[in-house]
């Protein structure tokens, strides 16, 4: 896996993935940044989001389950410590719509946090991570 960040003006940068997939990055503006993109603690969020909404749409796929569509909303709390700060918790809402069991809802979300995703085990070593979620019907 490789990642290529390119510099475009002062901390605003973009990277790409070898499959030729974009994101923007860029700092605040406290440090020059023209805030045009994600901060890279924001991509970590996304990232957690990200892989577990995959892992449970594929969970969810293989259950035959009537999955419309599905929000996923991330929130993290950060801590400072010597001269960095990283994230203390990580809240994760999943919003489900379509006609769901929710032990399966459950099943999956668990299977995911607990089992699948690469990134909440990363982040898991220094941060808390929680769960919530809502089935609403299609």
């Amino acid at each position: 896996m490789k990642i290529t960040i390119d510099q475009l003006k002062n901390t605003h940068m973009e990277a790409e993935n070898e499959e030729g997939g974009l994101i923007r990055m860029d700092g605040s503006t406290e440090i020059g940044g023209l805030e045009g993109g994600f901060s890279p603690m924001q991509l970590l969020l996304a990232g957690v989001g990200g892989c577990s909404a995959i892992d449970i749409i594929g969970i969810l796929k293989k259950q035959r389950q009537d999955l419309q569509d599905l929000k996923v909303e991330v929130e993290g709390d950060r801590q400072s410590k010597e001269e960095y700060s990283e994230f203390k918790t990580i809240h994760i809402n999943f919003i489900f719509t379509g006609d769901l069991d929710e032990s399966k809802v459950e099943r999956a979300i668990n299977l995911s946090l607990d089992k699948y995703c690469s990134v909440s085990k990363t982040l898991e070593q220094a941060s808390e991570i929680t769960h919530s979620y809502e089935i609403l019907s299609g």
